[in-house]
């Protein structure tokens, strides 16, 4: 189907993305659209589960939307789970209240990875019809990003078959059969490109990969196992939206701080980092120079800090604008560019007038850094 979207209005996001100069720090929030707002729990309810919310495109399109009509947010990011992939892979997804996400079928043998494939991406239309009905229903407002987990993280979820403390049975696979785990990631990975580029063809105007669990892996491990694999998704996606205009990539490993100088060569635009990083120190390694080339960065503020007063989110929020520096501003090139975000997602106990004081203070802040 062919689909012509309204103009942007509001490129801020984008252009931080590129490196280009902009007004005032862009924001957006990870799980911007979730259980800390009231409206999404009611929206949820109405569903009757998050796969319910999930798969249904007005539903998703919705709580997508919500946010936005609180907060005066730079960017939407589609609603959906990082672990739709491995489900249309038939591992069959469920979530139960209060335990997060499940895996009937788990990877663990060789049978198991054996039967693996990468899904026929129409199992996987519903997230492409919602990304679709957002950006119709954004209208231009603002850009909307599309996501996915990492090859990596994705195999966790997929050997575990749910959350982990440890790790214990990913990394044992890891270490006994590396040759079963290299198979699960080149499918994976393969999977994901494909999936963010149906997403991209859908009306994504940029993409991020979430390594959530990249963090966990031992040095030399992380490079060999989530890394390149990260590196084969980048290597296949592409380039162009539905409006012509190119789709910048974002890669975020949280706990990946430590291998900023490993992931500067990755063909991506942005670097998320959580927030154990020095801003200034990974602008010095990886942010470039005003005309040359460089990787802008996203982040890092802890989400914890969103349960403080209104006044301690404020002084909090400078402190990172301030470790980040001054801006650039020079509008005839590129340079170092930062877009606000929280460290990982959003707890779902924060309360929504934490956040109004957080983008607040964000776009003021970041407004005066640009006047001095």
């Amino acid at each position: 189907m062919s689909n012509t979207f309204a103009p942007l209005q509001n490129d801020t996001f984008l252009r931080a993305c590129r490196r280009q100069a902009t007004d005032y720090t862009p924001l957006w929030l990870m799980r911007q659209a979730g259980r800390y707002l009231p409206e999404y729990k009611a929206t949820r309810a109405q569903a009757g589960s998050f796969m319910g919310l999930a798969t249904n495109v007005n539903y998703a399109t919705e709580v997508t939307l919500q946010p936005l009509e609180r907060f005066p947010l730079d960017a939407a990011i589609l609603f959906s789970d990082i672990l739709t992939v491995p489900d249309a892979m038939g591992l069959g997804l469920t979530f139960a209240e209060g335990e997060g996400p499940r895996f009937a079928k788990v990877v663990r043998d060789e049978a198991a990875v054996n039967e693996l494939a990468v899904p026929d991406m129409d199992k996987l239309r519903y997230v492409f019809n919602a990304v679709t009905s957002i950006r119709k229903a954004l209208n231009g407002r603002v850009p909307l990003i599309g996501f996915s987990g990492s090859p990596w993280t994705l195999a966790c979820y997929m050997v575990e078959g749910k959350g982990s403390d440890d790790y214990r049975l990913v990394k044992s696979l890891m270490y006994s059969r590396p040759d079963l785990m290299h198979r699960i990631l080149s499918i994976n990975a393969d999977s994901v490109a494909a999936y963010l580029n149906a997403q991209i063809d859908a009306g994504a105007q940029a993409v991020m990969i979430f390594d959530s669990w990249g963090g966990v892996l031992a040095d030399g491990a992380f490079q060999e196992f989530s890394l390149a694999y990260t590196t084969r998704v980048l290597a296949q996606l592409k380039r162009t939206g539905v409006d012509g205009t190119d789709v910048p990539r974002i890669v975020f490993t949280k706990g990946g701080a430590l291998w900023l100088e490993d992931m500067k060569p990755l063909d991506c635009d942005v670097l998320g980092l959580d927030w154990t990083a020095n801003l200034a120190k990974a602008r010095a390694l990886v942010g470039g120079a005003v005309g040359g080339p460089g990787k802008a960065l996203q982040g890092n503020i802890d989400p914890n800090v969103l349960f403080a007063p209104p006044a301690q989110i404020e002084q909090q929020v400078r402190k990172v604008l301030d470790s980040f520096g001054t801006p650039h501003i020079d509008r005839s090139t590129t340079g170092p560019t930062h877009i606000f975000n929280l460290g990982h997602g959003i707890s779902q106990f924060t309360p929504p007038e934490h956040v109004s004081a957080l983008v607040e203070a964000v776009h003021s802040h970041s407004r005066a850094q640009r006047r001095v």
